[in-house]
């Protein structure tokens, strides 16, 4: 029997086209990689949280489930405030972080790196073996 991997994807709205490529790779393994995404979509009520501890208690609440945080890497990453929110939460719970490096960057966040357990290059075999491997 396959495991599900319970994953949460830290990704800012700016570049939501990354996320979504990323979840493509994901889809892509099909049954061979089953997992379930805690990630916070664009159209949660979360991003609608009275203030930042509101904010920072619900994304708590979406990483608490899952066995692996998942960073993309992009030079962005270092300027994000939530970005960092989530390595620090990810810390206290003792996830393990991936950091993806996105594909044909030559740029990435040292910041990210720094907290990973794994990094990572943008291909589907080396960051679903990751997340097997951490999880």
């Amino acid at each position: 029997m396959t495991n599900t991997y319970n994953l949460f994807i830290s990704h800012s709205w700016a570049y939501s086209d990354a996320y979504e490529k990323l979840i493509g790779l994901l889809d892509s393994k099909g049954g061979c990689f089953p997992y379930k995404n805690y990630s916070v979509p664009q159209d949660d009520p979360i991003h609608n949280a009275p203030n930042q501890a509101a904010l920072r208690a619900a994304i708590e609440r979406q990483i608490k489930p899952a066995s692996v945080v998942l960073i993309l890497a992009g030079v962005y990453a270092t300027y994000s405030k939530w970005i960092n929110v989530e390595i620090e939460i990810a810390a206290q719970l003792g996830k393990p972080i991936i950091a993806i490096e996105p594909w044909g960057s030559e740029k990435t966040s040292k910041v990210v790196k720094d907290a990973a357990d794994k990094i990572v290059k943008w291909q589907t075999d080396s960051i679903v073996n990751a997340i097997r491997e951490v999880a």
